[in-house]
């Protein structure tokens, strides 16, 4: 009998139209031999199943399920594609654990962990993994912008410490350009992460495991035609995404074996995407943890996966298998 499987996308905050076109990437991957396949999109207390080209319906969330033309559909799997709140914040995941749903990414303390920047990275340096100098910032806890500047230097980075895909991100050059990026951050979150600037290489790599395996993704190396990898730069093609990235053996060996460690320290589940800048003496700084990973066709997940000569259906039904063993 096939399972049920619900992708679960949408969400609350910037990046809920990425989210949607992972999930339309995620459902042309998976094999539909296996599975039933519905999206179900979230924002808000609104939680539709959608079942047709034109219609939506209602998700039960006592039990997450729908019914449509008198039957009921109950799922057996969550594949959970929203980027940002409440999917990559551990919310989602604990009502799923309270409904003994199985589900594919981290659990929720390694999602409430990951989706705060600052936390998670700081967590991570304590198990000598190199980051950034950041301050994190509070609408009740200020910090002088000179402060700032002496504790990060410039340029330096102005972002949201828990929203993606550089929504509210500003490279400040300038002391007059701070106040109006903390302003700018603000806007997608109640915190604010100061980062300092790091020159060197950007890549970027995807890991999976499983009860019986450990998997490593070639690494993609990032080439922005932009002041940074802005929003632009991610989603309208103003950026050169290079995999495998040209980078000595070495060192892609390093950067893979850190991605596993940083997996196992997080407890991680499914796949997870960390992002690395590399500095010119070879040491590699984290700049985040990326666990719901974008999953369109021309993601980095789905790239990396093709240069490794894998079949991205067979990583997704590794996955979701995975959590009935």
């Amino acid at each position: 009998m096939k399972r049920n499987i619900a992708i679960v996308a949408g969400g609350d905050s910037s990046e809920h139209e990425v989210s949607l076109r992972s999930a339309a990437g995620l459902q042309s991957f998976m094999d539909k031999k296996l599975y039933n396949i519905t999206i179900v999109v979230l924002r808000g207390a609104e939680w539709k199943a959608v079942v047709s080209d034109t219609e939506t319906v209602d998700i039960d969330k006592n039990d997450f399920s729908f019914t449509w033309n008198g039957k009921k559909t109950k799922f057996d799997f969550a594949y959970i594609t929203i980027h940002g709140i409440p999917g990559e914040s551990g919310q989602l995941q604990g009502y799923f654990d309270m409904l003994r749903i199985p589900y594919s990414c981290c659990g929720v303390l390694a999602a409430a962990l990951t989706c705060n920047k600052y936390t998670c990275n700081h967590y991570l340096q304590n198990f000598g993994v190199s980051i950034a100098k950041s301050v994190i910032l509070r609408k009740n806890l200020p910090l002088p912008i000179p402060e700032i500047i002496n504790r990060v230097g410039l340029p330096c980075f102005v972002k949201s410490n828990t929203g993606g895909s550089s929504y509210g991100c500003t490279k400040v050059k300038t002391i007059e350009e701070i106040q109006p990026a903390i302003d700018k951050a603000y806007a997608e979150g109640e915190e604010v992460i100061v980062e300092a600037f790091m020159k060197g290489t950007e890549v970027t790599c995807g890991v999976y495991c499983t009860k019986t395996k450990e998997v490593a993704f070639p690494l993609t190396e990032v080439v922005t035609h932009n002041e940074y990898f802005d929003y632009e730069a991610k989603y309208k093609g103003e950026s050169d995404e290079i995999t495998p990235a040209r980078i000595p053996d070495e060192l892609r060996d390093r950067v893979q074996q850190l991605t596993l460690k940083i997996y196992k320290i997080l407890n991680c589940k499914g796949i997870i995407r960390t992002d690395y800048i590399i500095l010119e003496d070879g040491t590699i700084n984290v700049m985040d943890i990326n666990t719901t990973p974008g999953m369109t066709p021309t993601s980095f997940i789905p790239q990396q996966v093709r240069a490794a000569n894998l079949d991205i259906k067979q990583v997704l039904t590794d996955i979701i298998e995975d959590q009935f063993i």
